[in-house]
């Protein structure tokens, strides 16, 4: 681990690293998780829980009955964007906020759809730009973090990827955001954290990085990818292995204390000497 975290530091002070954030991020701060998003469209499609148990409905097909049904998913994105809401200052009590803010990643992307990453940046005073559509990459400005929504934003429903449909058309990784995605990562160390690596639209992501270089011949120069994963199985870590990515195990009581951990480490790593504020109780470690 010391040496992947030295890795991972030396590539951040190139500003030559890049954040990928998931859900599990989100959750350490009490987002909701996929289950109650699934519970919730199955009841307002008057469905039972027992349709899951078919190896082909997932939450994506779940989503797109929602919109069948609907004629959208504007009813839905309203009830996400309100039961998924997180106050600024529960935000500045997250350890885990604070530490990602003062990595100081170049580019960080996510594929959450809320807006806790870009409040963390606001009450930690740290400038940052929000990227969900080819006009934002224009209108960035230069030197600040760029938070790049790849799957969407609450504020746009237009773009978010959440049914069938959105994730099929997404897979020719064509749009604008894969095309920045790919320029990003070929040349940097990308970090994945709070994925458990089960979304094929990622795994899809690293397999094609993964074929970019191996066809280029000089896949031996390709910078290193890691995902922190808690307790990961060998599968995994072996199919992830031969994609040039190295999981790195978390350990600790649960995913988010693991996570937490693991990113006091990285700002060790980095020279950041952490200052826990005395008039306010941190969250999640602190």
């Amino acid at each position: 681990m010391k040496q992947h975290l030295k890795a991972i530091a030396s590539a951040l002070k190139r500003r030559h690293a890049v954040l990928f954030v998931g859900a599990g991020v989100s959750m350490s701060v009490g987002l909701p998780s996929w289950k109650t998003l699934i519970d919730h469209m199955l009841k307002d499609l008057d469905l039972d829980r027992s349709v899951m148990k078919g190896q082909d409905v997932t939450y994506q097909t779940i989503a797109e009955c929602y919109r069948l049904d609907h004629g959208n998913i504007d009813a839905l994105c309203e009830w996400m964007r309100k039961s998924w809401c997180v106050s600024p200052e529960r935000i500045r009590k997250s350890a885990l906020h604070r530490l990602i803010v003062s990595l100081d990643f170049p580019i960080i992307y996510t594929t959450n759809y809320d807006s806790n990453l870009e409040v963390a940046y606001e009450v930690h005073g740290k400038p940052h730009a929000k990227v969900s559509h080819a006009r934002d990459m224009a209108s960035a400005p230069a030197g600040v973090t760029q938070i790049i929504k790849y799957h969407g934003d609450f504020d746009d429903v237009e773009t978010l990827v959440l049914t069938e449909t959105d994730y099929f058309n997404r897979l020719s990784f064509d749009s604008p955001l894969d095309v920045r995605f790919r320029s990003d990562v070929l040349g940097a160390t990308v970090l994945f954290i709070g994925y458990s690596m089960s979304d094929l639209n990622i795994r899809l992501l690293l397999h094609r990085i993964w074929s970019t270089w191996r066809r280029s011949g000089y896949d031996s120069d390709r910078p290193q990818s890691y995902v922190f994963m808690y307790r990961p199985n060998p599968v995994q870590k072996a199919v992830l292995s031969n994609w040039g990515v190295t999981v790195l195990d978390g350990e600790g009581p649960n995913p988010q204390e693991a996570l937490l951990a693991f990113i006091r480490a990285l700002c060790s790593e980095v020279g950041y000497r952490e200052t826990r504020p005395k008039s306010q109780k941190l969250t999640l470690g602190a």
